[in-house]
């Protein structure tokens, strides 16, 4: 008997009677991080790592909730299970679930360099490996994060020259913050979204120290703005919110930029492929560097990335999930795949 299995609900442990990151309500879930495909409302229990617990509360209200550090073990019904840095986010876990000397693990989203907020990633061996595959083809290849934050200063810098606000588009979750971090030495000042200052209040009263934000308001106009940074969600591209920071540049922080295809149908100004996930190397670097002998290969390009860990010797298999980015990203994906098909 697998010591994990996949139904209808997500990823579950029948020994333990319990559910990772599942995607409809059950009784007792285990959440690799706080994004909204993985953490979900309506279950009746949450575990999590400590620096999650506070998403978690400001994402789906009053829950129950448990919160662990790294490497605590919780026996749930005999089951060892404990969480391990993923590197994607902050308090983004491995999920380690141990039962009668067999080891899984289910990595959640992670990513391989340390980007000096979310934590480095950590190798957890194991028998059996769940992984992620959101950019498992081998067009994307990330460039270092120092040489990624000089593109965002100097086109900000450029966009200066030229009286225009800069507008740059990432998750409220996770790019936002690397963002910030970045955008701290050429700025004192750098304008946010709501959805973005609420994650930064929660992080803020949690511990966590990050650079001041102004956030837009209903009464701010042109006039307020000029040669500014601001930073807005996904959700904001195109609408009328963004109104009042003409003139503006646009860029978009997202892997799906370092296709450009993608980059000509946003019709964007500046592209930058930053992400939270692993690019291929990093994907085979942290499948082989676990040792696990079976490797089910989840949301993202998981068809191609699973046929070659098989072509390679790895024993993998694909799993279909309900974890995966927004519609308008998702339709890039596909984009990607098709025009990879016919390359």
């Amino acid at each position: 008997m697998n010591l994990l299995n996949f139904n209808d609900k997500g990823i579950y442990c029948q020994q333990g009677d319990f559910y990772i990151d599942p995607w409809k309500p059950v009784e007792r879930a285990v959440i690799t991080h706080a994004h909204s495909d993985h953490a979900r409302p309506g279950n009746a229990s949450y575990l999590c790592h400590h620096f999650t617990k506070p998403l978690l509360q400001l994402r789906l209200g009053e829950i129950s909730v448990q919160s662990v550090g790294w490497n605590e073990p919780v026996f749930i019904n005999g089951v060892k299970v404990s969480l391990h840095p993923a590197g994607h986010i902050i308090g983004s876990s491995q999920i380690r679930v141990e039962y009668q000397g067999s080891v899984w693990v289910v990595s959640g989203d992670y990513k391989t360099e340390n980007d000096g907020i979310s934590g480095e990633l950590e190798i957890v061996p194991c028998d059996v490996f769940i992984t992620e595959s959101t950019f498992g083809l081998p067009i994307y290849e990330w460039k270092e994060q120092q040489e990624l934050s000089y593109d965002i200063q100097n086109w900000i810098l450029s966009n200066r020259d030229k009286g225009l606000n800069s507008v740059l588009i990432a998750y409220s979750l996770g790019k936002a913050q690397r963002l910030l971090k970045c955008l701290a030495e050429i700025s004192s000042t750098i304008y946010v979204h709501g959805a973005i200052w609420n994650v930064q209040e929660s992080l803020l009263q949690s511990g966590f120290q990050f650079q001041n934000v102004v956030r837009v308001l209903p009464e701010m106009t042109k006039a307020k703005f000029q040669a500014d940074i601001v930073i807005a969600p996904p959700s904001s591209e195109n609408s009328p919110w963004m109104n009042r920071f003409y003139p503006l540049s646009l860029g978009v922080c997202s892997g799906w930029m370092q296709v450009r295809g993608n980059v000509r149908r946003r019709n964007v100004d500046g592209a930058f492929p930053m992400s939270d996930h692993a690019d291929w190397k990093g994907l085979l670097s942290v499948v082989r560097s676990t040792g696990a002998k079976k490797v089910f290969v989840t949301h993202g390009f998981q068809s191609s990335f699973s046929r070659y860990l098989n072509e390679i010797g790895i024993q993998s298999e694909e799993v279909k999930t309900e974890f995966g980015d927004s519609v308008e990203l998702e339709t890039e994906k596909q984009q990607t795949q098709r025009e990879q098909d016919i390359t």
